[in-house]
């Protein structure tokens, strides 16, 4: 049965719900969802359909969502921002890195970032008090949490003094970034090498360049980066180099360790944005939120692999240590 009869049967039961409580599909609220993998995002996904759902937004019943996936190819973005033009959705909810894609289609839409490195230096919104525009969503904070990362991969890695940067110049945000890192690490003393990818045939030969030129590897995270997480991770650890990211997606996989906001919950705090809008906010009056629930998660079994001995004091403070 073809989901619109199937909606019109149910409608015209006299043993079901009333009509104004089960809305025909094409008048449900449409979201589109951009994101990088939808495996990667199986987690986040969740948190924000969850949260929907207490919000009284019950996938399939009261709203529908459209979920696109860029693979962590750049101009996958612009391709998903049209059709979700064309779609016509309500809103639609993304990382930082998509966002200017969507920019350049449209002024109207509202659009939500549940994650963004730096939304002011990367253009996305004019302040984080009046975003302005279209655009709104919470920031990840991730340039001023370099230090703290910087701080933990020392205390695992005691005899750090070279470290290698990897991150995707061709997105602004994450050069910003980059350059944060850079400039912290040298405050630590830190010989610095730069691992500068565009895409995701870039990343084998940047880690031969390195040619065993670091003590360990600081990952700068976005679309691209995540897409291709479980190679990067395959890559470090043949090269016996610590890596730090900014979630524990790439901990799980392999990763040695990861500092940052808790994404689920970014993503959960995006949903009660979603539902702000649909109820008639704009964008442009809604600040951009900040994380306020950060996550240490290490990987005791890459640990050992690599010979490395974490101290008992960090693992006191970490959130989660996976055996």
């Amino acid at each position: 049965m073809r989901r619109r009869d199937f909606f019109k049967a149910v409608v015209g039961s006299a043993t079901t719900w009333p009509v104004a409580a089960y809305p025909q599909a094409e008048k449900l609220p449409r979201i589109g969802f951009m994101g990088a993998n939808a495996s990667v995002f199986s987690p986040w996904t969740a948190a924000f359909v969850g949260r929907l759902r207490e919000l009284g937004w019950v996938e399939g019943r009261t709203i529908a969502i459209e979920y696109r996936w860029s693979e962590g190819r750049p101009e996958r973005n612009a391709e998903i921002a049209a059709e979700f033009v064309r779609l016509n959705v309500d809103a639609i909810v993304t990382l930082g890195s998509a966002v200017p894609a969507l920019q350049k289609v449209t002024s109207v839409i509202p659009i939500v970032f549940a994650l963004s490195t730096d939304p002011v230096g990367g253009g996305l919104v004019a302040s984080l008090a009046h975003p302005g525009g279209n655009v709104t969503g919470l920031s990840n904070q991730a340039a001023e949490l370099a230090s703290k990362r910087l701080e933990y991969l020392r205390e695992a890695v005691p005899n750090l003094s070279r470290l290698a940067i990897m991150g995707n110049v061709g997105f602004p945000q994450a050069v910003l970034e980059m350059g944060g890192v850079q400039a912290t690490a040298r405050t630590f003393g830190l010989q610095i090498t730069q691992l500068e990818i565009r895409k995701a045939d870039d990343i084998a030969p940047a880690f031969e360049t390195l040619n065993g030129r670091a003590d360990a590897l600081y990952v700068v995270d976005d679309a691209l980066i995540t897409a291709n997480r479980s190679r990067i991770i395959t890559l470090a650890l043949g090269a016996r180099l610590p890596a730090i990211f900014n979630n524990r997606s790439f901990v799980e996989v392999g990763g040695l360790l990861s500092y940052g906001p808790n994404f689920p919950d970014l993503f959960r705090r995006a949903a009660d944005l979603v539902d702000k809008i649909l109820h008639g906010a704009k964008p442009a009056n809604i600040p951009v939120e900040q994380p306020t629930k950060f996550d240490l998660v290490i990987n005791l079994t890459t640990a050992k692999t690599l010979g490395l001995s974490i101290p008992d004091k960090l693992l006191a403070v970490a959130t989660e240590v996976i055996e």
